[in-house]
């Protein structure tokens, strides 16, 4: 794939996939907003999907609301998880494990954003960096043998915001205990991620292994990312921007994650997501990405700073 115009003028779309029969997916971020559409298109190809959750409350909704419209042989399923608690992560990783023999693809699709104020998670992260990156972080390295097994794939979900603060990773100041800001803090967990995925493609090729992984963002979505954890300033202004074109909806959102969960021919250093506006809303193909989000360097540091940070030692 060499061009964002490689599936036409519309992009790529769901009417695109065949049946996904026997694929088991996994999704983080699930019961709502892009997650759950992806989900939704999932199972209409025939795929086991795997939630993996904060709310089982929600979670049991989502899973209601799908088999009403899929029916009671609609295979979806929820494990609890908390990327917030590195120990919820690696209970929801053994659970996984147990239970699933294979794993097609994973998708990292849950974060939070634009947290107003500096919170620390319960491991002692800044809330956005300890979620969006080192809870996908530990997920990935604990589901990796699993997903190689069966030749699967690990999508991480990131955000234009990346473009939107530092261009590195604030080694000397991870937890923004210096000059806290919600956007600047937001963009940094985005970058990482990032980071950890192209970083995560150069270890696989080393070592020859069996998975495949990309990264995608879902533009100007009408999920409820900002809403479930931004400020109430910011929550309004969104509100009033998802009421115009600027911004699209959750369902054409998830369409990055589904496509570079299951599209053949697709690069892998990329950025996948809309192409329009600014590469915020419209068809979906290959948009820009910007060299100092695969600085070697820097990815190098931060996959030892993510080892040690979540006593994980992820040796591929």
């Amino acid at each position: 794939m060499t061009d964002k115009n490689h599936f036409g003028p519309e992009g790529w779309t769901p009417e695109q996939l065949n049946s996904l029969a026997g694929k088991t997916c996994l999704i983080t971020g699930a019961n709502a907003g892009a997650g759950f559409e992806a989900t939704r298109i999932l199972l209409s190809k025939g795929a086991k999907v795997v939630m993996l959750n904060r709310s089982a409350e929600r979670s049991v909704d989502a899973i209601a609301a799908l088999k009403e419209e899929f029916g009671d042989e609609a295979d979806v399923s929820f494990i609890h998880m908390d990327l917030a608690v590195l120990d919820s992560v690696r209970q929801a990783a053994a659970e996984v494990i147990e239970k699933f023999p294979r794993i097609d693809a994973l998708i990292c699709n849950a974060a939070i954003a634009q947290v107003p104020t500096q919170k620390l998670t319960v491991d002692g992260f800044e809330s956005q960096l300890g979620t969006n990156h080192y809870g996908h972080f530990v997920l990935c390295g604990m589901l990796f043998d699993r997903i190689d097994e069966s030749q699967g794939r690990i999508v991480v979900v990131a955000s234009l915001g990346y473009k939107m603060g530092l261009r590195t990773i604030k080694f000397d100041d991870m937890n923004w205990d210096q000059d806290y800001s919600a956007n600047p803090a937001y963009s940094q967990s985005k970058l990482a991620q990032m980071m950890f995925a192209y970083e995560l493609q150069d270890r696989v090729k080393a070592a020859n292994r069996n998975v495949e992984v990309y990264v995608c963002h879902p533009g100007s979505s009408a999920t409820s990312l900002i809403s479930t954890s931004g400020g109430r300033l910011t929550r309004a202004i969104w509100w009033l921007m998802t009421k115009t074109p600027l911004v699209q909806t959750a369902e054409k959102g998830a369409y990055p994650e589904v496509m570079c969960a299951t599209e053949n021919g697709l690069e892998q250093r990329a950025l996948y997501g809309p192409t329009r506006r600014v590469e915020t809303v419209g068809p979906v193909g290959k948009g820009t990405l910007e060299p100092y989000a695969y600085d070697k360097t820097v990815m190098t540091k931060l996959w030892d700073v993510s080892e040690q940070a979540t006593s994980f030692d992820w040796a591929i």
